[in-house]
């Protein structure tokens, strides 16, 4: 097999990419905030208590939602360093703060006409909205906001399927247009100066063309490039199937190994689904492989693919790379069909590895003589633990035992939700540095 060579661990003294991508996203949020504040002391305040606490909230409801707008826009760099599933993380708890922002910017406004007006509040609401341009169009911007707000709660969520979330999700843009036509309407913050309104279009052309380019031209562009079509399909198992995938000039697509692609495969009865599956082998600039398990309907039907369907794939996604090792070591440590990104890794590191795969039957074992076979040709050691939950063979002691020197080395872990948040634990209790942790949530990762 070949296997694409990889820099030298970086030194721990140099700045993290990852630590660089986050102050640059906090500093970059912190000056458009007082950007925002500076151009609102220098309009005046004008009417009531309530009307000014209601624009200021408005103001930041605003920069709030262009900040949505880039957390999701799947820029390669700041998703490389940050990773989508953190990323997708950020952005949801931004989206609860600017619901709660735009909620005191409707009540702070309502309210306060309706101070000065001697109006009750639902009357207060229906005149602006029948008198001031652009308010009828702000609340239907948040009435959007709070259905998607709703169905984005965790409870609700789980009982959604992705296809149904997601659609709902797409009139967020709906609201975006609108928020910004009524800001443009009656905000007098960003017309104030010519300054500020060459501002506020910069602020949002930036964030609107981020989107634009991370999540239309770029994968419209990668795939009118590469032309993927699948090659081969390889049953793994009873439940698990690999998919190898070839291309045009693949050697120039900025893959890495223990990345992942949104696969969408274009039959007539699966090309408007997309889902994301991690590489199960380093990417070589010749093919691409794919390995998942039959968790639901589209994943089951991928055994059925035919060589030669075509294939458009978004990414590549991921922050579950070698581009954030700190320590010459690694230990690698995989639970269940995660093990496709770690096999990736194994493939793609330099230096001593350790490689820990827990499943509950050696059957489970997806991959297993790849590994074993690498384990081999690269000088790493190769630890397959199986059995019942309980005993925990991941746990601190049993951990300890199988890698003593497990403070001195980067790790990796992918798997199941419950036991990727166990095996955290663990390495918190041993005393391994955060910095030295990398991990991939299971629902992203395969």
């Amino acid at each position: 097999m070949t296997a694409v060579q990889s820099p030298p661990a970086p030194p721990t003294a140099r700045r993290r990419p990852k630590a660089v991508a986050r102050i640059g996203l906090y500093g970059l949020l912190a000056a458009n905030a007082v950007v925002v504040a500076v151009f609102f002391v220098q309009a005046g305040f004008g009417a009531n208590a309530l009307v000014v606490l209601g624009r200021l909230t408005g103001l930041y409801a605003a920069l709030l939602m262009a900040f949505q707008l880039l957390l999701v826009a799947r820029l390669p760099w700041l998703d490389r360093r940050i990773g989508m599933d953190r990323l997708t993380l950020w952005h949801r708890r931004v989206g609860f703060g600017l619901l709660w922002t735009l909620l005191g910017h409707a009540v702070f406004i309502i309210f306060g006409y309706a101070e000065m007006s001697s109006m009750d509040p639902v009357n207060q609401l229906v005149d602006l909205a029948e008198t001031v341009e652009g308010v009828l169009r702000a609340v239907v911007a948040l009435a959007l906001i709070l259905v998607v707000g709703a169905v984005s709660a965790r409870r609700a969520r789980r009982r959604l399927a992705y296809e149904t979330w997601h659609f709902v999700h797409l009139y967020t843009y709906v609201a975006v247009v609108l928020a910004f036509t009524h800001q443009v309407a009656v905000g007098s913050t960003f017309t104030a100066s010519s300054a500020a309104t060459a501002y506020w279009y910069g602020l949002w052309g930036a964030a609107l063309a981020a989107v634009f380019a991370g999540r239309l031209v770029l994968p419209l562009w990668r795939n009118r490039r590469h032309r993927l079509r699948v090659t081969a399909v390889v049953p793994e198992n009873d439940h698990v199937v690999s998919i190898h995938i070839t291309g045009r000039d693949l050697d120039r697509l900025p893959a890495r190994a223990g990345q992942f692609f949104l696969w969408r495969f274009l039959t007539k009865d699966r090309w408007w689904q997309a889902n994301p599956f991690s590489l199960s082998a380093a990417p070589d600039g010749r093919t691409l492989r794919l390995t998942a398990k039959a968790a639901g309907d589209g994943s089951a039907a991928l055994r059925h693919l035919k060589p030669g369907t075509r294939v458009f794939a978004e990414g590549p996604y991921g922050a579950f790379t070698t581009l954030h090792r700190t320590r010459p070591d690694a230990l690698l440590i995989a639970g269940g069909v995660g093990v496709t990104p770690i096999r990736a890794l194994l493939e793609e590191l330099h230096g001593h590895a350790v490689v820990l795969y827990r499943v509950s039957t050696e059957a489970d074992a997806v991959l297993h003589g790849e590994l074993r076979e690498l384990a081999v040709a690269k000088g790493a050691e190769l630890h397959l633990l199986t059995g019942p939950p309980v005993p925990d063979r991941l746990a601190p002691g049993e951990l300890s035992r199988l890698v003593p020197d497990l403070t001195d080395r980067d790790v990796y872990v992918c798997g199941p939700p419950g036991m990727t948040t166990a095996v955290l634990r663990t390495l918190r209790e041993l005393g391994v540095p955060k910095r030295q942790i990398h991990y991939e949530r299971f629902s992203l990762a395969g």
